[in-house]
């Protein structure tokens, strides 16, 4: 392991991610591995890099606001794997470190000679992490995964959206966001284990497995029912009232989670304490099974008043409930701002550059984002010169021929 008394209070100094991933699921596991404190060390290749480069709103001359928003706490390392050279330089930089994160198509990462049997037989401490689309060791793990894909798969467009549209897919890609948490979680667990043994993993994270774990608890009731369980848009299938209304003035969100706040919001905040009277919505459980007839009066009666009124009875009683704000005023808003919830960095080409924070708070203080996303290959010179000790003329020769 590295190490750098500047970085002691950070939980992973001295851990070195090499990160072989791209697009998402791989490298949002880097990113939080280094957002506690690893060095992560992102190989790309040398033209074209993460594929994620040409996605969405340009900064500069290689980046783009989707590039930026999964690698942050980074370096970049340009090297074409598919050279002699490229693939002995990885091998390298693979025994120099203590996690590597890939998520090449099934069997490339090992025609490469860089697969976790070859490179545990060198280090046997070696935490590796392979992501997949399916299962790899089942009949489809040669199947490339994507998250669009696994949503329809896993059943997660069945239980989005409203029930008179079509199967909807999440905003952001939840699938690949959640298996790269997964990932996170694993890889500190095989370096906890590793700890008290010395000996490394191999952690295998699949897409469609991650994406089924994400039904949670409509997962477990489609189950019981035998069949799909309707879909509420953003209600709530097991709690009422719980979802997103129209107020006289616009939306807002009211969260009702026990029988205690339901009294008080009939009798506090809409004024209909005979809605808390009747037996038909007295707990939760009846309430959801004549939604039908609560919901109408619930929404009459909060778009008869002004958001800020209701906002105000409710906070005062205990109900949670908030505005429905949209993204740029989210993250422009006091309470991102206070939070320190997004930074803005020096960038070489366009003068600054927007990075989201670190969401780790240890002893009261959020982990600090100590990289700006790189630049392609911003790290190659100084990584291939300090970490493995090449000269010069031999960074000038791999450059002319391509390698870097």
């Amino acid at each position: 392991m590295t190490t750098d008394s500047k970085l002691g209070k950070l939980p992973l100094a001295g851990v070195r991610v090499l990160d072989l991933s791209r697009v998402l699921a791989g490298p949002w596991c880097a990113m939080a591995l280094g957002d506690l404190g690893a060095e992560v060390i992102k190989v790309e290749h040398p033209q074209r890099g993460d594929d994620t480069r040409d996605w969405g709103m340009r900064i500069g001359s290689t980046e783009t606001a989707y590039f930026n928003s999964v690698n942050r706490n980074k370096r970049s390392v340009c090297l074409d794997l598919k050279t002699p050279e490229g693939q002995e330089l990885a091998r390298a930089l693979i025994r120099k470190s203590d996690v590597v994160i890939q998520n090449f198509k099934f069997g490339d990462i090992e025609r490469l000679g860089l697969g976790y049997e070859e490179m545990s037989k060198e280090q046997p401490g070696l935490v590796y992490c392979s992501i997949t689309g399916y299962d790899r060791t089942g009949p489809e793990a040669a199947r490339p995964g994507y998250d669009l894909v696994i949503q329809g798969e896993a059943g997660l467009m069945a239980l989005n959206g409203e029930p008179t549209q079509p199967p909807l897919k999440f905003g952001v890609a939840a699938v690949d966001m959640m298996t790269g948490m997964y990932a996170a979680q694993a890889v500190l667990a095989a370096l906890f284990q590793r700890e008290k043994t010395g000996q490394g993993r191999h952690v295998g994270m699949a897409l469609f497995d991650c994406g089924l774990m994400i039904s949670a608890y409509y997962g477990l009731e489609a189950l019981l029912r035998g069949n799909d369980p309707p879909r509420f848009g953003n209600g709530h299938p097991s709690i009422m009232p719980y979802g997103v209304y129209e107020a006289a003035d616009g939306p807002l969100v009211v969260a009702v989670g026990n029988n205690g706040q339901y009294l008080r919001f009939c009798t506090d905040v809409i004024d209909r304490p005979d809605l808390a009277s009747d037996e038909r919505f007295r707990t939760n459980i009846t309430r959801t099974v004549h939604r039908d007839e609560l919901m109408p009066e619930i929404r009459r009666e909060l778009a008869s008043r002004k958001r800020a009124e209701l906002l105000e009875r409710m906070s005062k009683v205990g109900i949670p409930c908030g505005e429905v704000a949209g993204l740029h005023e989210a993250l422009t808003s006091r309470r991102a701002v206070e939070g320190g919830l997004v930074n803005t960095m020096d960038h070489p080409e366009v003068g600054s550059v927007h990075v989201m924070a670190s969401p780790y708070r240890f002893d009261g203080e959020r982990l600090p984002v100590r990289r700006a996303p790189p630049q392609l290959g911003e790290g190659t010179q100084e990584v291939l010169r300090d970490l493995l000790g090449l000269d010069e003329d031999r960074l000038a020769g791999l450059k002319a021929r391509g390698v870097v």
